[in-house]
């Protein structure tokens, strides 16, 4: 098993692009990405114009342009001027300041983490023998999900019950347990997956093997 490291708070990811060979031990190595311009404003106009239930014919004779060069600004195989981008929003019923802001939506980011750098944070269930690695660390105010890695077995003097927002998904791994959630018990075996509301107490119950490890995501509602 890859060496693991103990930490109370999340650590923050790297913000800047980082390539293989700056890669560092204990880093989470975060990107933005985006597509060619050219292409994210292509995809909006498609977008617009099919929520509106148009054609490309349609579009581009209210434009006064082709089909085939309507059909190169879709695919982002062309770079269309700022006055005639306006013109094609007109037709579409939007403008360039709401089209812009939709072209902007569409970067993302992605993180990796290598097995080695995952880190062992400190839950409710570390007192108890519980491994946690955390798979996903997330800066700013409020999280959206929280991955983690669990392992288990029954040299563990009890089972803590846990409580919080949002909704819980378990996948098992390896082994089997008997899971509470509330005034209910499940038997959970390995490929099963598992999802409940967090409001309510769970928590595992009894563990049928002597190990057993599964992947763990809380998701936060608003």
């Amino acid at each position: 098993m890859p060496r693991v490291k103990k930490a109370v708070a999340k650590r923050p990811g790297a913000s800047r692009k980082v390539e293989p060979s700056e890669q560092r031990q204990g880093a989470a190595e975060t990107v933005v990405a985006r597509a060619p311009i050219d292409e994210r404003t292509g995809a909006a106009l498609r977008r617009a114009r099919l929520e509106r239930g148009l054609t490309l014919s349609e579009v581009a004779s209210a434009a006064s342009i082709s089909v085939p060069m309507m059909s190169r600004f879709e695919n982002g195989q062309s770079t269309v001027s700022l006055p005639l981008l306006e013109r094609i929003c007109a037709v579409l019923g939007t403008d360039l300041p709401t089209l812009f802001a939709e072209v902007q939506e569409t970067v993302g980011d992605a993180q990796l983490i290598k097995a080695g750098d995952q880190m062992e944070v400190v839950r409710t269930g570390t007192k108890h023998g519980h491994t946690y690695r955390l798979l996903s660390y997330h800066k700013g105010p409020r999280k959206t999900f929280e991955p983690f890695l669990i392992e288990m077995d029954r040299a563990s003097e009890s089972y803590p019950r846990f409580q919080h927002p949002g909704t819980e998904f378990i996948y098992m791994l390896s082994g089997r347990m008997e899971y509470r959630f509330g005034d209910k018990t499940f038997l959970i075996e390995p490929g099963d997956a598992f999802t409940f509301s967090g409001n309510v107490l769970h928590g595992p119950e009894k563990l049928l093997d002597h190990r057993i490890r599964f992947i763990t995501i809380i998701i936060y509602t608003e």
